[in-house]
């Protein structure tokens, strides 16, 4: 008796599995999809810039006159990170590549390495509206580094040297 037991808990099981998978399916046939649908949402970024603007200690860059295809992605500002007060933007570009202003005011060096992911300082250098960017290469992202007197910023991503030179000839601070 405990074996005929044991066969009707299987059979049960795979009942009620088939059922659920019908289930399924059925939701997943008559529910409205788009897959076409891009999973990444633009982010207006204009009141954090603002509100950041007001509690950081040094001037914040945001670009201006990116034409639509550049699509904000991310923001974030922190004013007592371990890295300092720092400024993140991030962006997709018209090629859909990763492109991000990181600011802060923290040890240059560190917060470089912490942002590029380990990307190291080259001798070529970029001038970009009159400003020397220096250009540093890394496995996972490149990065133009612009040092001042009070903070840093790096414009870095996957996307080509051009593109982060776009990114940094368009960021404007205020």
């Amino acid at each position: 008796m405990a074996s005929g037991r044991g066969r009707q808990t299987v059979r049960d099981m795979v009942l009620s599995m088939t059922v659920i998978v019908l289930f399924a399916a059925v939701i997943y046939v008559f529910i409205p999809h788009d897959d076409s649908q891009d999973p990444l949402q633009r982010v207006d970024y204009s009141v954090e810039l603002q509100s950041a603007r007001r509690a950081a200690p040094y001037p914040l860059a945001a670009p201006q006159g990116l034409p639509e295809a550049w699509k904000a992605t991310s923001v974030t500002y922190r004013g007592d990170g371990r890295l300092g007060a720092a400024w993140h933007l991030g962006f997709l570009d018209p090629d859909r590549q990763y492109v991000a202003v990181e600011q802060s005011d923290g040890e240059a060096e560190k917060f470089v390495a912490s942002v590029s992911r380990g990307a190291e300082r080259t001798d070529r250098t970029r001038r970009i509206n009159g400003e020397v960017w220096v250009r540093y290469e890394g496995e996972k992202y490149d990065a133009l580094v612009r040092e001042e007197d009070d903070h840093t910023t790096v414009v870095l991503g996957t996307a080509s040297e051009d593109r982060l030179a776009t990114m940094a000839a368009a960021l404007e601070t205020s």
